[in-house]
């Protein structure tokens, strides 16, 4: 099994017609993923064709899923307009937003956030690489690839990964299939201080996935929500887990890459948050070169 995607899952791409989008669309075509249609306004009754497959572009998303039975939805919408492209996705009624664009205003991702509460779609992202279920193929081919997150480094198999950094989710997944140790899902959650779906989210549904045996969570300086995974983890989860925290080093009160990766009043340290991990009983990776030692060594 897997969480949030299947290979059976139809995805459409909201901005598949712009460059960002439509290269990584081709990508997940690539990867065997299963896009029935795009979104872009104005454009609908044009074809995105790749690799011998037609996409029929649509100017809504409503439609779009009325007519494909799409149920999930990458964004590549530019930030100015990327809030309004998530509310879109949610009133079509889709399970699954994963929302790509960063630089999305907080303002319109406060909007979204609320509109959003008690809603049948969850959102993953911004500012995220985005979810990959690994499929049987060559080069883990014939999954799910929703997003930007690079398909060939994955391995079908037994490991959850949960990040807030994209890069340092590619470089756990990397090790994993190295040791040939595959993942069930890899969730990029992003690393903007107003997000959708956050480490527990994420945890909660990997604990409850059989096929899950062992998760990696990878968090950043800034903000709780890994220590409030922590202390989820302490009393409930029933799998081994191994995290690595990032910004050990950051200065206090300077914004280190992500939006959301800033240290202030004391508060989202990495060290509360190490201590956070110890305390809940997850292994602590020492160096983002360990992250997969650390789980394996649990297991």
């Amino acid at each position: 099994m897997s969480i949030l995607v299947t290979p059976q899952t139809k995805v459409l791409v909201q901005g598949i017609t712009g460059a960002f989008g439509a290269r990584h669309t081709r990508l997940s075509l690539d990867y065997g993923t299963r896009v029935v249609a795009g979104v872009t306004p104005g454009k609908g009754g044009q074809t995105f064709e790749h690799g011998g497959k037609k996409v029929p572009i649509f100017d809504t998303v409503a439609d779009a899923a009325r007519q494909t039975g799409a149920t999930a939805s990458a964004i590549f919408v530019p930030p100015p307009f990327a809030g309004d492209a998530i509310l879109e996705a949610a009133d079509a009624g889709l399970g699954l937003v994963v929302c790509i664009t960063e630089g999305i205003p907080v303002n319109d991702m406060l909007k979204v956030k609320s509109a959003l509460l008690g809603s049948g779609t969850r959102l993953i992202g911004p500012n995220c690489p985005g979810v990959v279920t690994p499929g049987e193929g060559p080069d883990s081919s014939g999954g799910c690839r929703i997003g930007i997150a690079p398909g060939y480094i994955h391995k079908k198999g037994h490991i959850g990964v949960v990040s807030r950094s994209g890069t340092l989710t590619y470089e756990a997944v990397w090790q994993l299939t190295c040791r040939g140790a595959g993942q069930s899902t890899c969730v990029g959650i992003g690393g903007d201080p107003v997000n959708g779906a956050c480490h527990l989210d994420i945890i909660k549904m990997f604990n409850d996935d059989p096929e899950t045996h062992g998760i990696i969570m990878i968090g950043e300086i800034g903000g709780s929500a890994e220590e409030e995974a922590a202390e989820w983890i302490r009393r409930n989860c029933r799998k081994p887990v191994a995290g690595f925290i990032a910004g050990a080093t950051a200065p206090a009160g300077r914004r280190m890459g992500h939006a959301g990766a800033i240290v202030s009043g004391g508060k989202g340290t990495a060290a509360a948050k190490i201590a956070a991990f110890k305390e809940a009983g997850i292994a602590i990776a020492p160096t983002p070169s360990d992250m997969a030692g650390t789980l394996l060594q649990m297991m």
